[in-house]
């Protein structure tokens, strides 16, 4: 009996510190299921004591929009406890490992917690204390936490397998519009939150939807498929930013919110050449923009501008392009040849000239071509083709204000520039650039010419953001040379880092989290840039990588990962070797993969 009794306790002591908590696996779910009920009864009560908190969550029985996700979060957290016993294999058969939803019961246990956590915390802050806080609010609190508690004992369990599952072409096209409707959704309903709080508790609801999605497995399913069905997923995603101004029935505040996300997207984009992909670290590149704009600015309309030629757009635009692409060839030329932090410091200096060059340029220090730190203003707004854009238009009964008719001008213009990024990335050039970034030695050794191509990536990223800048004069319709300073370069960067370099969706995300926190967060404006440096450490601590990497910078930052080095094996197995060899993608079910 004493042996028997030994030979267990040395085979739990040997087990891992995940298998040493499988005995307690069934009590733990039942108290998770217990805290869950908390969850899900929170939304049907008060949460503050008086209505103005973030969207009125002071009422017994009525739920709020806010408490309505309260209650999906529940919803998702009670579904991934309850579903191992619901889902049972048919007798004979081994189960079909393909969703882990212990796994997304901890992620949605967490993520309850934080989405309460955050939400009281507003709560405290605009109504001045916690006595502002009514019962739901420790009642989801309460719940979210031992549901968390209790979901750590859970074990790990397998990894999800969704996404090796064949399905049909229909399936994974609707999939993919689903989800970039939803989207859609939640970009409507963020910008419309005119409470701070209100949309950063939406936005830890975006955050933790994701999360859970991606613990379950179905954002590796959606991957898969986004990866099978490119051209859906494009044409899904340029449907839905083109739908997006008919969900704001002519709100010129978000409007103009979104058109300058756009903006700025296009310029991390350019900036995604020279850093993302050439390796290049340029902490000036808000000149190029800066020179796209003046550039527009002389050449317009106004009554102000100090050239008296004003041609079509279409010829501005290519002029702004080839200025700013000039100019870094004319940077480039000298300073290229070093790199590393000399060539940042460098660029950095660029940039602070280019502003100083502005403003001397005011007909007393130099020509009158800026007029100097007064700048250009009164810029007219653009009229192409007959269709003037300052106008509001009735269009399928919504009004399209003057900021939509700019931001479906940006949306074209970001298709452009997205297009010519692709095709570089995928050409001669764009592995050229590659090869530059990882060893640049290596790469001159292999015969890649580095200066010619370091060279091209800065007047390549430069033409693209003196496009962007020829459109941004007139949207902000006036143009100053301190609107150009090295902070927005830094911003930029930043912008590329968080979102992962050398992508496309990415930097989208990256730039629009940037540019979208500080216009919808004004209460903060004085402390941004601590909140980006807390989120650039937290991200370089965690996902150094950014939110959406490509796979060979994921291996890079997490070569010890074996998990990982296997997800990304199969992967490649599964899809891409098969598609090089012209063979359909296999059939993998299961515990058959």
């Amino acid at each position: 009996m004493n042996a028997t009794v030994s030979a267990t306790d040395a085979s739990a002591a040997s087990l891992p510190p995940a298998g040493r908590w499988v005995r307690f696996a069934k009590p733990a779910r039942v108290v998770a299921i217990a805290g869950t009920l908390g969850v899900l009864a929170a939304p049907f009560m008060a949460w503050a004591y008086l209505p103005n908190a973030l969207d009125d969550v002071s009422y017994w029985g009525e739920p709020s929009t806010l408490q309505w996700f309260a209650l999906v979060l529940g919803v998702l957290l009670l579904g991934s406890l309850v579903a191992p016993y619901l889902i049972k294999p048919k007798p004979g058969r081994r189960p079909r490992r393909l969703l882990a939803f212990n796994r997304g019961a901890k992620a949605a246990a967490s993520g309850a917690l934080i989405y309460f956590a955050v939400a009281s915390i507003s709560i405290v802050l605009e109504l001045g204390g916690l006595v502002a806080l009514e019962p739901g609010a420790w009642v989801g609190l309460a719940g979210a936490l031992l549901a968390t508690v209790a979901t750590r004992a859970l074990p790990e369990g397998h990894d999800p397998r969704l996404q090796f599952v064949k399905t049909p072409p229909w399936g994974q096209i609707l999939g993919i519009v689903g989800a970039v409707a939803l989207v859609l959704f939640g970009a409507a309903y963020g910008l419309g939150q005119e409470d701070a709080g209100g949309f950063v508790t939406f936005g830890v609801l975006c955050g933790v939807l994701v999360f859970v999605a991606v613990r379950v497995g179905v954002m590796g399913w959606l991957s898969a498929a986004a990866a099978r069905n490119r051209h859906a997923l494009v044409l899904a995603a340029f449907v839905v930013a083109f739908m997006f101004p008919m969900t704001q029935d002519g709100s010129d505040a978000n409007m103009s919110i979104a058109a300058g996300v756009l903006i700025f997207a296009a310029t991390a984009m350019g900036l995604n050449i020279v850093v993302g992909l050439a390796g290049l670290l340029d902490l000036g590149y808000i000149a190029f923009l800066g020179a796209g704009a003046f550039t527009a600015a002389v050449l317009s309309r106004s009554a102000f501008a100090t050239i008296g030629w004003s041609p079509p757009f279409l010829v501005v635009v290519l002029i702004s392009g080839t200025v700013a692409a000039i100019l870094g060839l004319i940077i480039g030329s000298p300073t290229l040849r070093v790199s590393g932090d000399y060539l940042a410091i460098v660029t950095l200096a660029f940039g602070e000239i280019f502003r100083i060059t502005m403003n001397n340029l005011d007909g007393v220090d130099g020509p009158n071509l800026t007029r100097g730190s007064n700048g250009i203003p009164a810029i007219p707004d653009l009229e192409v083709f007959g269709f003037n854009f300052g106008e509001s238009h009735l269009i399928l009964g919504v009004q399209i204000g003057r900021f939509a008719n700019y931001y479906w001008l940006m949306l074209l213009v970001l298709a452009v520039i997205i297009l010519v990024f692709t095709n570089l990335n995928h050409s001669r050039i764009g592995r050229g650039w590659v090869a530059i970034r990882e060893d640049e030695r290596a790469a001159e050794a292999m015969g890649v010419n580095v200066f010619g191509l370091k060279l091209l990536a800065f007047a390549g990223g430069a033409f693209l953001a003196g496009i962007a800048g020829a459109v941004k004069a007139h949207v902000d319709v006036s143009v100053t040379p301190d609107q150009y300073i090295f902070m927005e370069s830094a911003f930029l960067v930043a912008g590329i880092v968080l979102g992962g370099m050398g992508t496309i969706g990415g930097v989208l995300i990256g730039a629009s989290i940037l540019k979208l926190l500080p216009e919808k967060l004004r209460f903060f404006e004085d402390y941004r840039l601590l909140l980006f440096g807390v989120l650039l450490v937290v991200m370089m601590r965690f996902r150094p990588e950014g939110l959406m990497p490509d796979e060979r910078r994921q291996l890079e930052f997490h070569a010890d990962d074996e998990d990982l080095a296997e997800e990304i094996g199969e992967n490649i197995e599964a899809h891409v070797i098969p598609s090089l060899a012209g063979a359909p993608d296999p059939e993998l079910k299961g515990d058959q993969a």
